[in-house]
């Protein structure tokens, strides 16, 4: 084949590479540091906002069961890092600004494997306007609250968070370890107790949350799946909050809740898990001294 040949060849190539795959052409302009076509990368941004609505219209209609839920401006606001440092631990902060009774709160992570990473219900001795905790993410994902009011309506808020890998990231070198002074509890106080005030308590469990995706680094084998099915929180006998959980919760869980305290008293917490394990552990409020 002569010169003049194979330079149209190699041109008619690259003509049909660059025709047929747009969006390996504009990732290797970025890669360049050549920033790609206006119109391609927002023909781009399009398929990517359509695949997560209608990923989020599956999960409302497979977990609400098709009831409506409003814009939650004003209502719930949700709070994560852009771009998560660790994928297995990400913290979520969920606010309830308003003055609705707020009566339970879902947290949805669109993308994940198990999406439903928690509902949580508050109790009479709640202090429901915020949570926090921490989640796995698999994927690049929107992250959705949604709380129901006391007259029963749904309002959603949502977030994206840049993370990857969360779910199959190991609980610790080895399953062993990871399940040493499982069940252990700790329950800290973030302010000063002054009976008849809102509080806030910081709730840590000592849990690997085994989700079945998380390969033991010795055996190479998956771990079997052994996670926190329930927590419930109460005072006085009265309850604080009762959740259902998980796979996307994190491993050693922390819950961070408020609650209204009328004297001092204990705080009593009871986690189940997926092998029907309970863990039971009461607390002084504030602790004895305190």
């Amino acid at each position: 084949m002569g010169m003049r040949k194979r330079v149209l060849l190699v041109a008619a190539i690259i003509t049909l590479f660059a025709v047929a795959s747009p969006i390996a052409a504009a990732s290797s302009q970025a890669a360049q540091g050549n920033p790609a076509p206006r119109a391609q990368t927002t023909a781009i941004d399009q398929a990517d906002a359509a695949q997560a609505a209608a990923r989020w219209n599956s999960l409302q209609l497979a977990i609400f069961h098709g009831r409506a839920i409003q814009d939650g401006g004003g209502v719930v606001e949700i709070d994560a890092p852009a771009r998560a440092l660790d994928a297995a631990t990400v913290p979520v902060s969920l606010t309830f600004p308003g003055d609705r009774h707020i009566k339970s709160v879902w947290l949805v992570i669109d993308e994940n494997p198990s999406p439903m990473a928690a509902h949580l219900t508050f109790g009479p001795k709640s202090d429901a306007r915020s949570l926090k905790l921490r989640v796995r993410v698999d994927a690049y994902t929107n992250l959705h609250a949604v709380v129901e009011t006391a007259e029963g309506s749904l309002y959603s808020a949502s977030r994206f968070v840049k993370a990857a890998g969360g779910c199959s990231a190991p609980a610790g070198p080895d399953d062993a370890t990871a399940l040493q002074d499982v069940g252990l509890m700790k329950l800290k106080l973030l302010g000063a107790f002054s009976a008849g005030q809102p509080l806030q308590a910081q709730l840590m469990i000592r849990h690997p949350n085994f989700n079945g995706m998380q390969m033991n680094q010795l055996t190479r084998y998956y771990t079997p799946a052994r996670f926190i099915r329930t927590i419930d929180a109460s005072y006085e006998g009265g309850s604080v909050f009762h959740m259902d959980s998980d796979i996307s919760l994190s491993t050693d869980p922390v819950i961070t809740f408020g609650f209204v305290p009328q004297r001092k008293a204990q705080m009593r917490v009871v986690a189940r898990d997926s092998s029907n394990t309970t863990f039971d552990h009461s607390f002084d409020v504030p602790e004895t001294g305190g």
